[in-house]
């Protein structure tokens, strides 16, 4: 068993497994943190923009961290447990070769496809004049400034993908539900359970008859609005592949709520705009929750609140319908009947409006001071930038970052100067040290692999034990672009035998309740299943009717040997070699049995617990004498 870890970015995972016959990937996620390396996509001319230093490409390329350290087309399935962890499907599924089928379940394909037509949105409509490519060249990129310089690989950086390869891409996903259980080619079996992290994310088994390989991948213990995480079926695993561990581990995600709501009503009530940049579904629900919860109480009842994206719509519609992948509460919500979640009544009470882009009914029905969501946390294309260009130069206004993909430095840099007050309440519900370790104490898995990065301090506070795994037996770490040979070997596979084979069995009882039997079959392998099957009968041959007739025997079948089992007790060996006039043996002990001389004879006999040995040179007569001798004490099957 091997895995191949194809992906540097421990929250955006992409491995591939290879367990039994088949090659599973485990997630695809796309790393888009070298979008900063880049200049913003105003959706309108900026002429400050236009002014910076233009040794900075435009071309918005995405950094694809898949090195071909395996054949991509081999790959018969790809598992996916959030929708944040498909975003590179389309590059997959569309330019490796790849023909197999990819699982996931439904609030994942639906909101990975809003997060894909957004992220094609963001890009095809500011429409670029020239396209940069020779940059990448490495003799050119070493003379470029940093970070462009010391950048890895970025020959791999892709442009982003069209709508038309989404749809090819998602085509080939199959849906399934928590729990069920999808065979795949008969070796192995995989089932997704809650993870409790997102609408729809999934923690996934991978087992067979008498293995099992867990993936834990982006889960939370934290009520929120999904199932809560499923924990009891990731016991006895033999291996828990561990990844998508928070990224705030010292960032509590209550806290980061309160700051952000304390943060919004001081801009407000000062008369200044909030700009909130997320992704367009995930955090945002439980933000417009606490928000809900907060209006009144802080005085913002006449606040505009406004949720701009391409897909804001869809996105609020889809987190009210899939109420069997909601928390208790919120599915109980849904048969009183109300509506899961309190965003509904925010939009039928106008507190919240939403709208594809900055342009059409937004530009005439806008007005100030506001909270304004939107896109894309990196700020380098989506709406977002137009309100950077706005509202950047006035010290009233506020960026309140709460997403933890990007560092907000690096987000801000191409708008420095910045007038506009800058807060970092970054939100991460996902496990966190203390918790995971709690949790591999609970189910207790024989082996853990990891990525590096959890088996270290950060860089930023070495002295800081508590920010890791410590385990015993240790974690296995992986890295980018490495092969680890997991540590178990497959000991069994299971065997089904045909009813009629199993009536002619007579089994012989060798010890207190263990019987054994022998068995002449043939064995059919088909689909990863193996059958024992009775000895098919030679057919009789019937004459030639030809002259010269010929008649043709029909194949001889061997009868098996018996097996024998038992022990030859010593004592009695030795008697029953002195009544066949063998009296001069000579008994050695050994840490194995007992090694018989028979000097006369010049013989060895060694009895030992698996086993008898005669060493009898050039005497075929006395060798087969002794033979049936021990063969007296010893049961044949």
């Amino acid at each position: 068993m091997k895995l191949y870890c194809l992906s540097g970015h421990p929250t955006l995972p992409c491995n591939v497994l290879k367990f039994k016959s088949t090659t599973i990937m485990l997630d695809c996620g796309l790393d888009t943190t070298s979008v900063l390396n880049f200049l913003p996509l105003p959706l309108v001319h900026s002429p400050r923009l236009s002014k910076l230093p233009g040794w900075i490409s435009k071309d918005g390329s995405i950094n694809l961290e898949k090195r071909e350290l395996l054949d991509l087309s081999t790959i018969d399935v790809i598992l996916i447990s959030n929708y944040h962890c498909m975003m590179a499907l389309p590059y997959i599924t569309e330019h490796t070769g790849f023909t197999g089928t990819v699982y996931a379940t439904e609030p994942t394909l639906q909101i990975g496809r809003l997060l894909m037509e957004e992220l094609v949105n963001f890009m095809e409509r500011v429409p670029k004049a020239q396209s940069a490519t020779c940059w990448k060249n490495k003799e050119i990129q070493r003379m470029l400034p940093g970070p462009l310089k010391d950048a890895v690989d970025v020959w791999t950086w892709k442009r982003c993908y069209s709508m038309q390869e989404v749809n090819s891409a998602l085509s080939k996903v199959q849906l399934v539900g928590y729990s069920q259980k999808v065979e795949l080619f008969g070796a192995v079996q995989v089932s997704p359970l809650s993870s409790g992290y997102s609408l729809g994310s999934s923690n996934w088994i991978i087992q067979s008859h008498h293995e099992k390989v867990s993936y834990v991948s982006g889960s939370s213990l934290l009520t929120t609005h999904p199932q809560p995480m499923d924990q009891s079926s990731l016991k006895n695993s033999d291996v828990l592949i561990l990844t998508g561990l928070t990224q705030m581990p010292t960032a509590n995600p209550d806290g980061m709520l309160g700051e952000f709501c304390s943060n919004l009503a001081m801009t407000i009530r000062a008369g200044g705009n909030v700009l909130v940049p997320c992704y367009s579904s995930g955090v945002i629900y439980d933000l417009l929750e606490c928000l809900y919860q907060f209006i009144e109480s802080a005085n913002l009842g006449t606040t505009p609140f406004y949720f701009i994206s391409p897909v804001a719509n869809s996105s609020l519609e889809f987190s009210q319908i899939f109420a069997e992948w909601l928390c208790h509460n919120k599915q109980t919500k849904v048969y009183l009947p109300e509506p899961p979640f309190p965003h509904a009544e925010l939009i039928q009470t106008n507190k919240l409006k939403h709208y594809p882009s900055i342009h059409g009914d937004f530009s005439s029905e806008f007005r100030q001071p506001c909270v304004v969501f939107t896109g894309h946390p990196s700020l380098r294309f989506g709406d977002v930038v137009h309100f950077m260009e706005l509202w950047g130069k006035s010290s009233l206004n506020t960026v309140i970052f709460t997403e933890p993909d990007f560092s907000y430095l690096d987000a801000l840099a191409p708008y420095q100067p910045l007038a506009m007050k800058c807060v970092y309440c970054p939100i991460d519900t996902r496990l966190n040290f203390h918790q995971v370790s709690k949790l591999l104490k609970e189910v207790q898995p024989l082996h853990v692999v990891c990525p590096e990065q959890y088996t270290q301090p950060p860089l930023t506070q070495s002295h800081r034990s508590d920010l890791m795994l410590e385990l015993q037996p240790p974690p296995m770490p992986y890295r980018r672009c490495s092969v680890l040979n997991l540590p178990f070997r497959r000991r069994y596979e299971r065997v089904y035998i045909l009813p009629e084979l199993a009536n002619s069995l007579v089994p012989s009882e060798v010890k207190p309740g263990v019987s054994v039997a022998t068995v002449s079959a043939v064995l059919q392998s088909k689909d990863n299943k193996h059958t024992l099957q009775s000895v098919p009968k030679a057919p009789p041959v019937a004459p030639s009717k030809k002259r010269k007739r010929v008649m043709e025997e029909p194949p001889v079948t061997m009868a098996p040997k018996p097996l024998l089992s038992g022990a030859v007790p010593l004592e009695a060996f030795l008697a029953t070699l002195q009544k066949h006039g063998i009296t001069e043996v000579k008994v050695e002990e050994t840490a194995d049995g007992h090694i018989l001389h028979l000097q006369a004879e010049d013989t060895l006999i060694q009895l030992e617990e698996d086993g008898t040995h005669i060493v009898c040179d050039n005497n075929e007569p006395l060798r087969a004498t002794l033979r049936d001798l021990v063969l007296r004490f010893l049961q044949k099957l």
